[in-house]
């Protein structure tokens, strides 16, 4: 459990990922509401598929974009709210039920069903990394969704437990306390960008977040405002700028030039007739590049694309939330940008497919508004969301003073 928020305060967060570290701070303001007060990103290095390959270089990138922050925001942060893409984070359900023995529940009792849930995962090899209550029940009846207060002999409770393993996520909080931070609290990476692009109805009736970023591709399943599925892909955009380094032998830089600046998933009709300028690796004279049309580019990324949807729409089916989550997808990170990417999901998924930015937050840069950076809002929010849940300590003792006084004035006027 992550430690109280103080009121009034400020909240960090890290996007570590595979093409860029990002790191937001916002100051904690009146209404449960946030300003972004500082902003730093950094190209990634010692990442690959989302894990740390090389601590040195990891921690040097995660330092240069919380000192851009920490100077933009003219303040230091000594914890933060971590993104979680590493250790391939896995689903697991779990049923628990207590004896409750027909006294009022309490928050003790929910507290001692979540524990005895989380209890019931035992792996040396994975971490627990998310215990999430997704209904409760009583006597049997289900649909509950706050006991506390009621009354019954029997609670239960449907818990969505997600883990990661063990090696890769210590590697990670290895470089983040290597640069002097603590970890508020671990949130897997399409959970916060569900958090950030998701509205509320798309929560309630079922819909499935796809982040696309550049090591991995990872799913989020969230029904009745709750997440309750996710899973990861070992594939991204990375892997597209590969496939066209390779297949039109040219260095990795230009390959990935060609991707954004001409790169599409779905072929138009003058890409035959189009030529493109392309460099070959180890060449440095320009006269000696290759001309090649436009719709060899799109077919190399078209298949890598394609091939991961439908790795996507297969673990969906596996895990039984092809159908249950309904017929909406929601795109998001850096990857989800290529043109086109929303017509072939629509096609492979055979979904209502928007692609998903970050709702509004004061002080967001426009130009840091866009997809890629929807895990880093997402992880604001759910510090805000945490801020919120847990009450200020002193007001919790300004409040039972008012309500003691409340009842020696509510006795005196009785008595006397």
């Amino acid at each position: 459990m992550s430690k109280p928020i103080p009121r009034t305060s400020t909240i960090a967060a890290i996007d570590v990922g595979t093409t860029k570290v990002a790191c937001f701070i916002a100051q904690m303001g009146e209404g449960d509401e946030f300003h972004l007060t500082g902003v730093g990103h950094h190209r990634s290095r010692g990442l690959r598929c989302g894990q740390v390959v090389n601590l040195d270089e990891a921690e040097a990138s995660v330092r240069a974009a919380v000192d851009a922050a920490e100077q933009m925001s003219n303040s230091r942060i000594e914890s933060v709210f971590l993104n979680m893409s590493c250790g391939a984070p896995q689903s697991t359900r779990v049923d628990v039920e207590l004896v409750v023995s027909g006294h009022q529940i309490r928050d003790t009792d929910v507290r001692r069903v979540l524990d005895c849930g989380s209890a019931q995962f035992d792996a040396a090899d994975r971490e627990l990394i998310h215990c999430i209550p997704t209904g409760y029940s009583i006597d049997g009846g289900n649909g509950i969704l706050d006991p506390r207060g009621m009354y019954g002999d029997k609670l239960g409770v449907n818990l969505h437990l997600v883990t990661a393993a063990v090696g890769p996520s210590r590697n990670l909080g290895t470089v983040i306390d290597r640069c002097d931070l603590d970890i508020e609290e671990r949130v897997v990476s399409p959970y916060a960008s569900g958090l950030a692009c998701l509205v509320d109805d798309e929560k309630d009736l079922g819909v499935t977040v796809i982040d696309m970023g550049g090591g991995t591709t990872s799913i989020a399943v969230f029904m009745e405002s709750q997440v309750v599925y996710v899973d990861t892909l070992p594939v991204g955009g990375n892997h597209v700028t590969g496939d066209i380094a390779k297949g039109l032998s040219t260095p990795v830089a230009k390959a990935e030039r060609l991707k954004t600046v001409y790169g599409s998933v779905m072929q138009a009709p003058g890409d035959a007739r189009e030529l493109l300028k392309v460099p070959l690796v180890g060449e440095d004279d320009e006269d000696s590049a290759n001309e090649v049309p436009k719709s060899m580019l799109v077919q190399i990324i078209q298949a890598r694309v394609e091939e991961t949807f439908e790795l996507v729409r297969s673990h969906l089916e596996n895990s039984g939330f092809g159908k249950a989550a309904g017929r909406r997808v929601v795109l998001t990170g850096g990857a989800s940008q290529l043109e086109g990417v929303r017509d072939l999901a629509e096609l492979v998924l055979d979904k209502q497919v928007r692609l998903g930015r970050p709702k509004l937050i004061r002080g967001l840069p426009e130009s840091l508004s866009g997809p890629a950076f929807a895990t880093a809002a997402g992880l604001l929010r759910y510090g805000l969301r945490e801020h919120v849940a847990k009450p200020d300590p002193a007001a919790m003792k300004a409040a039972n003073n008012k309500r003691n006084f409340g009842r020696i004035g509510q006795w005196l006027r009785e008595n006397f």
